[in-house]
């Protein structure tokens, strides 16, 4: 639920006729995608949705760097992609921070492993920690962290990194209901504050509405796109108003229609 920026029309990360086929103990392999292609702008906030297996997260393995497309590339800033790099950070579903380190000390990781002086790395996480409201918890361990405190320190650690590109892996799928939302409305605010290109795989189609500025949509596997449609809705109002909106519930029942038919076409 954001506003589109200006420069729709420069590729950032471009997925140019990708195919990913894994191979299997029968020998037999899974094609998990099949010829997928689409660009985002620099600055856009893509949610990808579609059914379970339908290669969603290999569309983020691939462009995190993780794997490489049987065919095709994945590029960004027209390079193709071959390694995970410091420009793309990765968000996950479970924070995976540090338990031997403080919040503060998982979120200067980053800088300290680059060199960066202990005060101004010690300066750029108390921004970062700020921003994501967590100041009054630098000094304490993972464990004594809530789910959803632990996920705004794995943000606040990509942040602090500066990357180019943010990937995000079902962040909030472990998290409840009333944290989840809360989680949706302080990163829609992070990203209007920094503009950073986001790419966020989810399987809530409202989640995907309320925080995207496109939403795509992905067959059942092998994958491919099926539907990739852009969010223009009200700007500034919170998942409950926005649920309300007559525009919300069109894109909701599109999107939502188009799962269900690529689920179909498969049990069928």
């Amino acid at each position: 639920m954001t506003s589109a920026p200006d420069n729709v029309l420069t590729p950032k990360i471009r997925f140019d006729r990708v195919t990913k086929a894994y191979a299997t103990d029968s020998g037999e392999p899974v094609v998990a995608l099949t010829e997928t292609s689409f660009d985002i702008a620099e600055g856009e906030f893509v949610c990808v949705v579609g059914p379970s297996g339908c290669g969603k997260s290999t569309l983020m393995q691939m462009l995190a760097g993780f794997h490489a497309p049987s065919s095709g590339q994945t590029l960004v800033d027209g390079v193709q992609v071959r390694r995970p790099d410091a420009d793309r950070g990765v968000v996950f579903q479970q924070a995976n921070l540090y338990p031997w380190l403080t919040t503060r000390g998982n979120v200067e990781l980053g800088p300290r492993i680059r060199g960066v002086g202990k005060a101004e790395r010690r300066e750029q996480a108390e921004r970062f920690l700020q921003m994501v409201g967590l100041s009054l918890f630098a000094d304490r361990k993972p464990y004594e962290l809530s789910g959803g405190m632990q996920q705004r320190a794995q943000i606040a650690r990509v942040l602090v990194n500066d990357p180019k590109v943010i990937l995000m892996d079902e962040p909030f799928g472990a998290l409840d209901a009333l944290t989840r939302e809360r989680m949706q409305v302080e990163l829609l605010q992070i990203w209007r504050e920094r503009r950073k290109t986001v790419v966020f795989i989810t399987h809530d189609v409202e989640e995907a509405i309320f925080l995207g500025t496109r939403v795509i949509v992905m067959t059942a596997r092998p994958g491919r796109v099926l539907l990739d449609l852009p969010v223009d809705l009200p700007d500034g109002l919170t998942p409950a108003e926005l649920r309300a909106d007559p525009g919300f519930v069109d894109l909701r029942d599109t999107l939502l229609d188009a799962i269900h038919r690529a689920q179909d076409e498969v049990a069928a």
